[in-house]
């Protein structure tokens, strides 16, 4: 039982500090900057197409 704690410990102590490379590493690149923007633009979102602008006379 012992010699298990001798691999696990270390094991653990590494994982630690990959899960706080990993979370530092979104907060430095902006993950966690807008929480709420992309749920409004899910609610606020309809399905029409967009809509294409005139032809103009010039284009032809």
């Amino acid at each position: 039982m012992e010699e298990s704690l001798y691999i696990l410990i270390p094991i653990s102590i590494l994982l630690v500090f990959a899960i706080g490379a990993v979370f530092w590493w979104c907060l430095r690149s902006g993950q966690f900057d807008d929480m709420e923007g992309p749920a409004w633009r899910m609610l606020n979102d309809d399905d029409r197409p967009p809509e294409s602008p005139p032809d103009r006379p010039e284009d032809r």
